[in-house]
């Protein structure tokens, strides 16, 4: 198949590059490197790269047209960017979303949309199942606008579903990580580990028993593919992730242990890192139960090996450097 990939220079998006021309499928590339990295995909001599916003509806417009099914990555990542710049977040994740429904709709071009466990919010659920409520902050605390943004992204798609019956599926992705992930805005794995190969004091945010289930992009990227050839899938929402959770702290530890590190953890306020009135999820974990029945999905690495990784991941970069 033809494929476009938005987003696809950056992390989860390259990745799915490399999968989708392993399977000998044509894939088109469109991001505007704000957060993406062109040396993602160098190496892939048969992807087309444009390099452009899903902003522009002309140029969305030309690639849908040509391809049979659109990978919608393209958004706004990272907590710090996040907090920093939320006119950006909401414009970029809601008109740039609404371009490629549109779109893919007027083309009919299957469509899956990458969604996020943050739609969940401030939800005090042990596991998150897909049609349980989402509990999201006030308005005043920029925070929230991705979760927002995001939710308004999976209503959108539905809504197209619903009343055009535009094959569209939303996968909602719960912390993945592996190589090639940054920490320049916030993403914790790669920003510990870094410090811990440096032998720094690992940063840990609040008091570190917040916990998170971390799953590996080599796991994630075949299920988005097998969502897209999944026809009964269509119209539907589905976690992806790994159900294994950890505390931030017991994380930091285990990253000092795995790269025999020297360094100790030191504890941050939330308020010193991001700011007054941050507000986290205290516990994120999804429930895998609709995604195996659908497709059989089941993610199979572990932390350590997750952690493995990234840490050789790092020492390559640093060495290139």
């Amino acid at each position: 198949m033809r494929a476009l990939v938005t987003g696809g220079a950056g992390f989860i998006g390259s990745h799915l590059c490399d999968a989708l021309t392993t399977q000998g499928h044509t894939v088109f590339v469109l991001d505007d490197l704000s957060t993406g990295r062109f040396q993602n995909i160098e190496h892939l001599d048969t992807v087309t790269c444009v390099i452009d916003s899903t902003l522009n509806q002309e140029v969305v417009r030309d690639l849908v047209r040509d391809v049979d099914v659109v990978f919608h990555l393209a958004a706004t990542v990272g907590v710090q960017l996040v907090v920093n710049s939320p006119i950006q977040t909401i414009q970029n994740n809601i008109q740039g979303t609404e371009i490629v429904l549109e779109e893919t709709c007027r083309y009919r071009r299957k469509l899956l949309i990458t969604s996020t466990s943050e739609v969940y919010g401030k939800s005090m659920q042990a596991v998150f199942k897909e049609d349980d409520d989402c509990i999201i902050g006030p308005p005043h605390k920029h925070r929230w606008c991705y979760a927002a943004s995001k939710a308004i992204d999976e209503f959108l798609a539905l809504s197209y579903w619903h009343e055009k019956r535009h094959p569209v599926v939303i996968s909602r992705l719960f912390n993945t990580v592996g190589p090639r992930q940054t920490g320049r805005y916030g993403m914790v794995i790669p920003n510990l580990t870094r410090q811990a190969m440096k032998n720094e004091p690992l940063t840990v945010f609040g008091d570190g028993q917040q916990s998170r289930c971390f799953s590996y992009v080599g796991d994630v990227v075949p299920a988005l593919i097998t969502l897209m050839e999944t026809s009964s899938v269509n119209g539907q929402v589905y976690n992806i992730g790994n159900d294994q959770p950890v505390t931030i702290e017991a994380l930091a530890k285990k990253i000092i242990e795995r790269t025999k590190s020297s360094s100790t953890i030191k504890f941050i306020p939330y308020d010193e890192a991001y700011g007054y009135g941050y507000e986290d999820m205290r516990h994120r974990a999804p429930s895998l139960d609709k995604i195996k029945d659908a497709i059989g999905y089941q993610p199979v690495t572990s932390l350590d090996s997750i952690l493995d990784h990234v840490i050789e991941d790092i020492r390559q970069q640093e060495f290139i450097d």
